[in-house]
């Protein structure tokens, strides 16, 4: 197809020439192109080829910001300026042991802030946040547009699955990507990320940029060249937002797995946990809190530990999935999520400090006991998972637990533990120690 509609002089040829000699898009081709793909009128074979040429040489700011709008209206969005600047939402661009939003949603929907929250699944190595909440007996990750509206109203807070219909240029352009090795460009990933956070509607954006082993960016310079290119869309789309770029070079928090990311929260929620997931999410929740109300840092990270440590964050969390369907007697019994029914321990191979993790590979390990899928449609077991006993930069003798694995899945021990040993390396000198966040972008 080469050209329909109001843009009858327009072919798809064309835009693919300009891109492939470096040449800015105007915003009328970028429609042209998203509007003939999500339509069909545009097959695959040309938008791979302006994809691959966008991948060899970038795009401009305004291309950027041209091609996130161009998507974000290619589908459904959701209006939430009834809640005005209390109107809060958060992302992160995925980890191993990533279960912030699980703990921040409720710290901040406690302080007076509103959560209407689409989030997404699994995929591969990484978890998602849709996969853990199901994880909870009886939660329901959809419900009707007024439902959502309400429940955000009356609770602050509300968390469903992405619709079918909501910004279906991502869906087409990330499946037809992810075949022809054009992920990993940062004015693609930008303008996808952003285009599902415009078109949520909140008036701030909080962006969780990881970067290390077990993210997609792998270099703080990526990550802090993604994180300005997300706020400077933001803005220029009319929107709040800010990006905190963190270490994920060892998996968050102290599980990996759906029920057992849960459990996790819950602890922290508690007063209780490990101190990195407790830090990030604090500081998360802070920024957040900032953006809402205008408050300086100092305070909202007062407000933060006191609404944790009165059980007012907790109250909240217990209050938000019991609206979403959660058995309420199960959640007082803290009988509220599955259990798997094999539990086994990896032994340490020798004495020394663990001087690294490949958090992308323990990731891997996880979806092996059967807490990831590979592809979309895999069905994953919801009780499995591992719980690291030992991270980086403690020290461990021979013979010692370095973790716990828990699966569902028979005769697969050996595999697991070998697995999970190969992600662990141990020296005899302790490493450098670990920066958990490195930079906050405004």
């Amino acid at each position: 197809m080469t050209c329909y509609g109001e843009n009858f002089n327009m072919r798809m040829y064309d835009i693919i020439t300009k891109k492939k000699n470096n040449e800015e898009l105007t915003k009328k081709e970028i429609d042209f192109f998203v509007k003939g793909y999500v339509d069909g009128e545009i097959p695959d074979y040309q938008v791979s080829a302006l994809l691959m040429a966008i991948c060899f040489n970038g795009m401009t700011e305004d291309e950027s910001v041209n091609l996130t709008e161009s998507m974000l209206n290619s589908g459904e969005t959701l209006d939430l300026s009834a809640f005005g600047n209390y109107s809060v939402d958060k992302h992160s661009t995925g980890g191993v042991g990533d279960k912030t939003t699980l703990i921040i949603a409720p710290i901040v929907a406690s302080l007076g802030g509103k959560l209407a929250k689409m989030s997404g699944r699994g995929l591969g190595h990484t978890g998602g946040t849709i996969d853990k909440l199901e994880s909870i007996y009886g939660f329901k990750t959809s419900m009707s547009t007024s439902d959502f509206f309400a429940q955000a109203e009356n609770t602050g807070l509300a968390v469903i699955g992405q619709s079918t219909e909501f910004v279906p240029a991502d869906k087409k352009l990330y499946a037809l990507r992810d075949v022809t090795a054009t992920v990993n460009s940062i004015p693609l990933i930008a303008s996808s990320i952003m285009s599902k956070k415009l078109a949520a509607g909140a008036k701030s954006i909080m962006l969780d940029v990881k970067v290390g082993s077990g993210a997609f960016m792998k270099s703080i310079k990526d990550a802090e060249s993604l994180a300005k290119l997300m706020i400077l869309i933001g803005k220029k789309l009319g929107r709040n937002v800010s990006a905190m770029i963190t270490n994920m070079d060892v998996p968050l928090g102290r599980y990996v797995g759906n029920s057992l990311e849960v459990f996790e929260a819950v602890e922290v929620l508690n007063g209780r946990g490990s101190e990195d997931l407790k830090n990030i999410t604090q500081e998360l929740s802070a920024n957040m809190i900032s953006m809402i109300y205008g408050y300086s840092l100092d305070k909202s990270r007062k407000l933060v530990k006191e609404t944790v440590a009165n059980g007012n964050a907790l109250k909240k969390f217990k209050e938000w999935v019991i609206a979403q369907g959660a058995d309420a007697e199960r959640i007082n019994k803290n009988d509220y999520l599955p259990k798997a029914k094999y539990k086994f321990a990896v032994l340490s191979p020798k004495s020394g400090f663990i001087s690294s993790m490949n958090a992308e590979e323990i990731g891997i390990c996880a979806c092996m006991t059967g807490a990831g899928r590979e592809n979309k449609d895999d069905i994953i077991d919801l009780s499995a998972g591992i719980e690291l006993l030992h991270k980086t930069g403690d020290y461990i003798s021979a013979g010692e637990e370095l973790a716990y694995i828990y699966t569902n899945k028979n005769g697969k021990e050996d595999l697991l533990k070998n697995k999970y040993i190969s992600s662990v390396v141990i020296s005899d000198t302790p490493p450098d120690k670990i920066e958990l966040i490195y930079k906050i972008l405004k």
